[in-house]
């Protein structure tokens, strides 16, 4: 029987075609057309019934492994319908003892389709009856059907009205030797990647921080300019990788400096990676509160830079959607800057309804546990313990003792909308500018006051003696020697002679000095003090308040970094403000400067100004308006240079008599800071 398969591929092949087309064509599988078939079955004296079921059975019982693997493929079709409605015994019998052809049909093409081998005898034997079924020739089946039992016609009609075309019989597919068809790709696993592989020849892997969902990210050397990064790696084929990489180059354009700053994002080598800031020295909110709750400054510092952050984020139509205490990071200046922006929520596949809504119930999350060191609902989460199952979400203030009350009603209008009462009756906070401005609302707090240094005496002191054990005695002072007489008495003389000379010297200068004075002419001034001035206040300047300060900004859009203005003047030298990112120390040859107006409340005789910068590398001047000015001038033409300096710490000292409202600490070379150049300013005192 392989002999006639052979055969009838060989026919085929022999005139000119494919096997599939020489039955898509009308023709079976030994050459023949199903007409010359059907004519000549009268004569080719087939095998009865009974011989195909025998060849049939003693075939299956070889077959012991079931179905084979293609039978999967082809659930569902026509023919297995077919096989299902068969007898137990077989069902080719019909009631009056005749052999049925049409069971018959049904028989031969389902014991086709369970057995590889049996396909292949079944196929051979029946002259490509399973063949011509593929190519949807169900007429053709039905003829050979017939020819096996010799009724032609009956078997014809009934075939042709059951047993329509059927799709890839699996017997029928490998007798042919048609390939099986290629099966769905499967998703693309993570990158296989290690410590010491390099990116783009620049960037080489050091540690591997998160390995999840087909991404991982690491920790890289950037070694072109020898810095510490934070790569995300995945597949360029991932089902998130588009989505990433639009996440990641909008996060770049906002350029916001209280975020972690995406550097670039690339596809390259069949993978997508992006490039942002690592923070060595920064702390995770996730690791300040596994040592305790924040203080209330520090609680205050943080839902205020953080609500500010993502009001500024959402203005441009980015969301965060997994703020967490992980992607909260506090550095040693004691600035909070988000990491994630976008990129978190687009490789996790996160998306939102609410973005804003869900944004700041998370800073409301973050304030609750800052507070408490709780989680504001019942499934711990974070390294932290949830809140009583049952209770619901309880004010901070009733949780923990000493929660700054301001700080406990916002976090309850922040997260109001999910089961929570404010306090008072406020409206909840829905979107993080509304936050801002309710942060903004409460009266400052101010950092705790710093105790006193404690020096360490237990050195100085003799440790105690171990009990019953005498302590050694102390040894009695030893006078000095005495003096002889005559040397006494010399040196008593000779003291009390140098005492005489000291008064008088001292007598007849102060003499001299007031009778200076008396012929001096009137409205002159002594040395060391301008004229005007009082006395009591030149030899002791005192402190002046801080009316106000204001970002300049003349040369650029106007605004640099308003929010972050009163931790210049709050006394806390861990918070600052802070330029713009640039990308050289003289602000990328962009604009001439930037700086701070101090605005004193009214003209005041000003006699130092001390500004402490962040960053050695910073050169600034200071100027000031004319006394007689009653607003703030928005030009840099509208100040005058009174001096300049450089360091960390600069003292402006006016070379004249200085009386005006409003100063401008002027900044014209910053220092490198946070990948780029920035200026920072800690604090800012003035006396006068």
């Amino acid at each position: 029987m392989a002999d006639r398969s052979t055969a009838a591929v060989g026919v085929a092949n022999e005139g000119g075609e494919s096997p599939l087309a020489a039955q898509h064509n009308g023709a079976t599988p030994d050459g023949t057309t199903t007409d010359d078939q059907t004519s000549s079955s009268a004569d080719s004296g087939t095998r009865s019934q009974d011989d195909h079921k025998g060849e049939l059975t003693a075939e299956r019982e070889d077959e012991h492994d079931g179905e084979s693997e293609d039978e999967g493929e082809d659930e569902g079709d026509d023919s297995r319908d077919r096989s299902d409605s068969r007898s137990p015994a077989g069902g080719a019998d019909r009631p009056d003892g005749r052999d049925d052809p049409q069971a018959t049909a049904e028989l031969l093409a389902t014991d086709t389709r369970e057995s590889p081998t049996v396909a292949l005898t079944a196929t051979a034997d029946v002259k490509g009856t399973r063949t011509a079924t593929k190519a949807g020739k169900a007429a053709t089946g039905a003829a050979k059907a017939a020819t096996a039992t010799g009724t032609t016609k009956a078997v014809r009609t009934t075939a042709t009205a059951k047993a329509p075309g059927t799709a890839k019989p699996a017997g029928t597919e490998k007798a042919a030797g048609t390939a099986k068809p290629a099966a769905k790709p499967a998703r693309s696993a993570q990158p296989d990647l290690h410590s010491g592989h390099k990116l783009a020849r620049r960037y080489q892997l050091a540690e591997c921080v998160t390995r999840i969902d087909g991404f991982s990210s690491w920790r890289a050397v950037d070694e072109k300019l020898r810095r510490a990064v934070g790569i995300h790696v995945l597949p360029a084929d991932h089902r998130r990788a588009r989505q990433v990489l639009a996440a990641a180059r909008s996060a770049a354009l906002l350029g916001d400096p209280r975020f972690v700053q995406v550097l670039d994002a690339v596809e390259e080598n069949d993978l997508v990676y992006v490039i942002h800031e690592w923070l060595p020295d920064a702390s995770s909110l996730a690791d300040l509160l596994a040592a305790g709750a924040l203080e209330p400054h520090e609680a205050y510092q943080m839902v205020s830079q953080v609500s500010q952050g993502m009001a500024a984020a959402h203005r441009e139509g980015l969301a965060h959607l997994r703020l967490d205490p992980g992607a909260v990071l506090r550095t040693v200046s004691g600035q909070y800057r988000i990491r994630g922006l976008a990129v978190a929520a687009a490789l996790r596949g996160l998306s939102s309804d609410r973005p804003q809504r869900q944004d700041t119930e998370a800073i409301g999350a973050l304030l609750y546990a800052s507070l408490t060191q709780r989680w504001p609902y019942e499934e711990d989460a974070h390294g932290l313990a949830g809140l009583p199952k049952g209770v619901g979400l309880v004010a901070p203030d009733q949780v923990r003792a000493g929660v700054h009350r301001g700080l406990s009603e916002l976090a309850m209008r922040a997260l109001v909308n999910d089961g929570a009462t404010a306090s008072r009756q406020e409206p909840p906070c829905t979107t993080p500018e509304e936050l801002a401005k309710a942060v903004a609302g409460i009266p400052r707090i101010r950092p705790p006051e710093q105790a006193p240094p404690v020096y360490p005496v237990a050195a100085f002191r003799q440790p105690p003696a171990p009990p019953g054990v005498p302590a050694p005695p102390v040894p009695a002072a030893t006078p000095p020697p005495a003096l002889p007489g005559r040397t006494g008495r010399a040196l008593k003389w000779a003291v009390s002679a140098l005492l005489l000379v000291a008064i008088g010297l001292g007598s007849w200068q102060l003499a001299d000095a007031l009778k200076s004075r008396e012929d001096q002419p009137a409205g002159h001034t002594p040395t060391g003090q301008k004229a005007g001035q009082d006395p009591t206040t030149a030899a002791a300047p005192s402190p002046l308040k801080i009316a106000g300060l204001k970002d300049f900004d003349p040369n650029g859009d106007g605004t640099e970094n308003p929010e972050s203005l009163p931790n210049a003047d709050d006394g806390d030298a861990g918070t600052f403000w802070q330029t713009l990112r640039y990308n050289g120390a003289d602000l990328g040859n962009l604009k001439p400067g930037v700086g701070v107006v101090v605005d004193l409340g009214s003209a005041k005789h000003v006699s130092t100004v001390t500004v402490d910068f962040i960053g050695d590398d910073t050169t600034a001047q200071l100027l000031a308006a004319p006394k007689a000015s009653s607003a703030m001038p928005t030009d840099l033409s509208g100040f005058a240079k009174v001096a300049d300096g450089s360091g960390a710490k600069v003292t402006f000292k006016p070379t004249a008599d200085l009386t005006t409202r409003y100063l401008l600490v002027w900044l014209t070379h910053l220092p490198p800071a946070d990948g780029g150049f920035r200026g920072k300013i800690s604090e800012i005192s003035v006396t006068g």
